[in-house]
């Protein structure tokens, strides 16, 4: 298997946990776990391309690649807005952290593919690299939505409805789990 064909399948994963991670309900934790998850990736690439990864320095590139992406900390808080809040803020962090996550493994990949590793980036240069790939990234994670069958959308959706049924006593908690990491392993 090619390092590319390597790297691609290991960007592939981690944008379904990013889109995962975006459908956490509480505001800013979901933007921890979608952070964890983008430093989880580029140090599984970094072993695929023989690159040196620290978590100090992984931190550095995400912060240069997503910044303060306005508009993840923006579906964030929608969450935070009781009932339709968390559906509609979790739709949309969810896009927005598989594009993210996207871009952020675009990058990688081609700046590994050149030679290069996590201290040696131009800022302006991965930058630009990340806000086209972002772009690109909505639509790879519109059509994994299609290629997966249900959507991360529909997982949380369920997920929310078992808790429903494990608080007013239908399911007990050993069920609850059970069907719970059974959703989470379909993202």
């Amino acid at each position: 298997m090619s390092q590319r064909t390597e790297a691609d399948a290991i960007i592939k994963s981690h944008v379904i946990w990013a889109m995962g991670g975006g459908l956490i309900p509480i505001p800013l934790v979901d933007f921890a776990a979608v952070t964890a998850i983008q430093l989880e990736m580029i140090q599984q690439i970094a072993q695929v391309y023989g690159v040196n990864y620290t978590r100090s320095t992984g931190k550095t590139f995400v912060s240069a690649l997503t910044g303060t992406t306005l508009a993840r900390l923006g579906a964030s808080f929608i969450k935070a807005i009781p009932g339709v809040g968390s559906v509609i803020g979790g739709a949309s962090m969810a896009i927005t952290s598989g594009a993210s996550t996207y871009a952020v493994g675009q990058v990688v990949v081609n700046h590994f593919a050149t030679g290069g590793s996590l201290s040696d980036f131009v800022e302006e240069k991965v930058k630009s690299a990340y806000d086209s790939a972002f772009e690109k990234g909505k639509g790879y994670v519109s059509d994994l939505e299609k290629e997966e069958g249900d959507t991360a959308a529909d997982i949380y959706q369920t997920l929310e409805k078992l808790g429903q049924l494990k608080e007013q006593g239908v399911l007990t908690e050993e069920e609850f789990q059970t069907k719970k990491t059974e959703l989470l392993a379909r993202i």
